[in-house]
């Protein structure tokens, strides 16, 4: 059997990604449309208490000047705090973002280079993803599909080889001029049979 032909358990253990953007220009995009939706729809509790604060600030400084300046004060804290608080949530979602989109580039590029061996070479190899790649049933369904077309090939080549003989053991009984004529349809038949051995 072929070098390729390797095991399940091989293939996935030695199949190991350092690497986590594989697919920089899909993850990094993926991760910031994420990050921009979660930066704009979070901003709505900063605004709020800002807002509530300085409706608070506005209705007690007639009250307490001075209460209203230690509010002010403390506004532009827990506003830093909340600035900084939001950046680090969007940052984590970022890392997050990237490390999802990791198990879905990394399918997806393991799929176009198992394609792309599958135009270079003749062997039947499998494909596999890593254990917690989503699109499993992508791999399972493609090794089907290349098995049946194997299958198929194979059918085809037999049938094509008794046909040849068949044709082969009837020139002997036929009349010359008809011998021609199987002749050319034998070689054709030939011809065939080498493509689909060597593909």
């Amino acid at each position: 059997m072929s070098n390729n032909l390797i095991s399940k358990d091989k293939l996935v253990a030695g199949y190991k990604r350092n690497t986590y953007l594989i697919n920089p220009k899909f993850q990094m995009k993926f991760s910031l449309y994420v990050c921009g939706l979660v930066f704009i729809s979070s901003l709505i509790y900063p605004i709020t208490i800002y807002d509530l604060i300085t409706s608070f600030i506005t209705s007690i400084s007639s009250i307490s000047p001075d209460a209203a300046a230690k509010l002010v004060e403390k506004r532009k804290d827990l506003i830093l705090v909340l600035i900084l608080w939001q950046v680090g949530f969007t940052s984590l979602v970022f890392i997050g973002c990237i490390f999802f989109s990791h198990k879905i580039a990394g399918p997806m590029y393991k799929l176009q280079k198992f394609l792309k061996e599958k135009i270079q070479s003749s062997e039947h190899g499998k494909l596999f993803f890593r254990k917690g790649d989503y699109f499993h049933e992508v791999a399972d369904g493609l090794n089907d599909v290349f098995d049946t077309i194997e299958a198929d090939h194979h059918e085809n080549l037999v049938y094509i080889g008794e046909v040849r003989s068949y044709i082969n053991n009837l020139a002997i009984v036929v009349p010359e001029d008809k011998k021609v004529v199987l002749n050319e349809i034998s070689v054709k038949l030939a011809k065939i049979q080498r493509k689909f051995e060597e593909s």
